[in-house]
């Protein structure tokens, strides 16, 4: 039985771990909230991420940041220390390819790592059916391809970091039609426009599957999260900071990332992303009161 340590239990983070556990790995987890950590059935409770790491074959980070991926990896109790040579470190976190390199920098002698962040929120991660976007030495991921294909479908990018790079190509658009709709709605209201008509339309057009999959938030004014908003202002910083450092301008990221990080100072963090729409027309989500 191959031992995996599984570090971050959050939205996505614990049903992949389930995931494993109920594929037949011995699983230990680690979060940095313990009680968590109750809600996996099957596996081993590390109280450290360098106890959970360990004599495991593969330690997998699922974390919100760079700084908590740096800090988990490499920090006092972290996984680097405690990982044997011939041991995989797989970072399935959004942190960009700068970060992932920095990382590998700093493992010990003979530990390989993959970066394999991945597309699709809660329902894919709790059914297998997330698109594994994996960069790293082409031995490396098929040793790890089954346990990695336990979350869904796994491709095989490029080098190491390239997984990275392309998810933060893939936010970038995620991004900006998402700010895109929320402008559309706000131009819409502006014209005095019936906001049901317009969705209809919208729909039907180009922006149709954000439209359609995010009008039951707008129009109900609840935003349950599969993917937090406060996640998705510091993946656009990714997105600006990584594009600056390349010299590549990128202006309609630069005004969906400033959409999104005035969201998330308003208080909307811990909804899903769709609310920045409410920040762009200005109507808060319902339950909600930025007195």
């Amino acid at each position: 039985m191959t031992t995996v340590a599984f570090c971050g239990l959050g939205l996505m983070g614990l049903p992949m771990a389930q995931r494993l556990v109920d594929a037949g790995y011995d699983v230990r987890a680690w979060n940095r909230t313990r009680e968590k950590a109750g809600s996996l059935s099957g596996a081993t409770v590390a109280d450290s991420p360098a106890q959970a790491a360990t004599g495991a074959e593969a330690v997998i980070t699922m974390l919100a940041t760079p700084e908590a991926v740096r800090s988990v990896v490499a920090g006092d109790d972290g996984v680097a220390a405690a990982m044997h040579a011939g041991a995989t470190l797989i970072e399935m976190s959004t942190i960009g390819p700068e970060v992932v390199h920095e990382i590998a920098k700093g493992l010990p002698a003979g530990v390989t790592m993959l970066d394999a962040p991945v597309l699709g929120s809660i329902p894919q991660a709790t059914n297998g059916e997330l698109k594994v976007l994996t960069g790293g030495d082409a031995e490396v991921v098929g040793r790890w391809k089954d346990l990695l294909g336990t979350f869904g479908t796994v491709s095989h990018i490029g080098a190491l970091g390239h997984g990275a790079g392309v998810k933060l190509v893939v936010n970038s658009t995620l991004g900006a039609v998402m700010t895109a709709l929320g402008e559309a709605l706000s131009l819409a209201e502006g014209l005095g426009l019936d906001r049901s008509n317009v969705l209809d339309v919208l729909v039907q057009s180009p922006i149709a599957v954000t439209a359609k999959g995010k009008r039951s938030n707008i129009e109900s004014g609840t935003y349950k999260p599969n993917f937090k908003l406060g996640l998705a202002a510091k993946d656009m910083g990714l997105v600006t900071e990584a594009a600056e450092r390349l010299g590549v301008e990128l202006k309609v990221a630069e005004a969906a990332r400033a959409w999104f990080e005035r969201a998330d100072a308003a208080g909307l963090s811990d909804l899903d992303y769709s609310a920045v729409v409410t920040e762009i027309i200005g109507k808060l989500p319902a339950g909600t009161d930025k007195d």
